[in-house]
């Protein structure tokens, strides 16, 4: 598979909530940098975020673009988080199962045929409104 099809393997995952088969695209020294907070480092760590992700928020993304760069080792997502927030997460606002729709991005990037960088994009104060509205 080329980059650009393991990140888009990988999304698929994600939209069907396939967690094993996410991790299993994921180097197991993944950088996973956050739109806030601390990066995390290896696939532990990354797990547990999925798991946590998991049990607050309900995802689904959809007006998804990919782009590649000429080597083909990165590739950017462009797309829509359609959401709902389940559980509160600390520091934000209480959840009620608020639903949110956020234009969001990501970049990643591929060695030895898995996901060794993820980095998120979104804006942190229009889903916080998003939320608190609700």
């Amino acid at each position: 598979m080329t980059s650009l099809e393991i990140v888009q393997k990988y999304y698929k995952c994600f939209n069907e909530q396939d967690w094993k088969g996410m991790l299993a695209l994921v180097h197991t020294d993944v950088r996973h940098e956050p739109n806030q907070g601390e990066v995390r480092t290896g696939i532990t760590k990354f797990t547990e975020f999925l798991q946590m992700m998991d049990e607050a928020y309900e995802e689904k993304l959809t007006d998804m673009v990919f782009f590649t760069e000429p080597s083909g080792s990165r590739v950017a997502a462009e797309f829509t988080v359609n959401g709902i927030y389940k559980k509160a997460d600390e520091g934000f606002p209480p959840a009620r199962n608020q639903k949110y729709v956020l234009p969001a991005a990501a970049f990643l990037e591929v060695k030895e045929g898995k996901i060794s960088r993820v980095t998120t994009y979104y804006n942190l104060p229009l889903w916080t409104s998003l939320v608190s509205e609700q």
